[in-house]
């Protein structure tokens, strides 16, 4: 029984479609991340402060981090139920939290960072332009509890690595932003695996650092160093750091 006591929290059904999964039939983590964006952005419009209304600030906001961990992998026609809430707001960052439900059976946690930022600049904003601005009149109750403690978030640097792939980002990858959708770097960094390597061990849990913004015409180079039970991916665009991935396998 769960006995926490939930001010808030946002719940939706997701039906695991043909193609949301891979070679084995499993969800892969570009449409679990696709469910958890939009359990995201359901959640904040219900609460008041979603993307039409941030926007028309002049706001958005970006994630920062991933952090999932999963009990099991996800089969294809299962039905999802996903809860989602925000934590109390930090000066410069926001974390909510998921719960990955299969009937009654938990599955899988995760918690995202996320960043205000101002859309022409990009630059970072205090939360406080969104929950304390007036114009919107904001009253959150935030849950004074999360649902998993993620690892420490810095990723570190690939040292002794090997270029495994390079592609440049196209019309299809961007979203309204004209960056890089931050679903699709799970496409880009578990593409540094090959189909029989994750058949042979599917992952327990991944987390993902956005370091930069990718753009339509950059020419991105996807790096991989493995180590005992777990690897690191990025994504670079010349020398510099897009993303980041340390995925530990079972």
């Amino acid at each position: 029984m769960d006995t926490r006591n939930f001010v808030y929290r946002h719940e939706r059904s997701y039906d695991v479609r043909y193609t949301d999964v891979d070679v084995r039939d499993k969800l892969k983590p570009i449409g679990l991340l696709a469910i958890l964006n939009e359990g995201a952005s359901t959640s904040a419009d219900e609460l008041g402060f979603g993307y039409e209304v941030v926007t028309k600030l002049g706001y958005g906001f970006i994630l920062a981090n991933w952090y999932v961990e999963l009990e099991r992998p996800i089969d294809l026609s299962e039905k999802l139920r996903v809860l989602t809430w925000p934590e109390p707001p930090r000066p410069v960052q926001l974390f909510r939290d998921y719960e990955i439900y299969s009937g009654e059976e938990k599955i899988g946690t995760a918690v995202g960072r996320w960043c205000l930022v101002e859309l022409k600049s990009f630059k970072i904003l205090p939360t406080a332009r969104v929950y304390e601005n007036p114009e919107l009149g904001l009253d959150i109750k935030f849950n004074d509890f999360t649902c998993l403690t993620p690892p420490p978030w810095k990723i570190p640097a690939i040292k002794a690595g090997r270029e495994v792939y390079s592609r440049r980002v196209l019309y299809s990858d961007l979203d309204h932003y004209f960056h890089v959708n931050n679903t699709k770097y799970a496409d880009y960094l578990f593409d540094a695996f090959t189909a029989d390597e994750i058949v042979g061990r599917p992952f327990k849990s991944f987390q993902i650092t956005y370091a930069g913004q990718c753009k339509e015409g950059d020419e991105m180079r996807v790096f991989r160093e493995d180590f005992d039970g777990y690897s690191l991916v990025e994504v670079r665009v010349g020398g510099d750091i897009r993303a980041q991935m340390k995925v530990s396998f079972s």
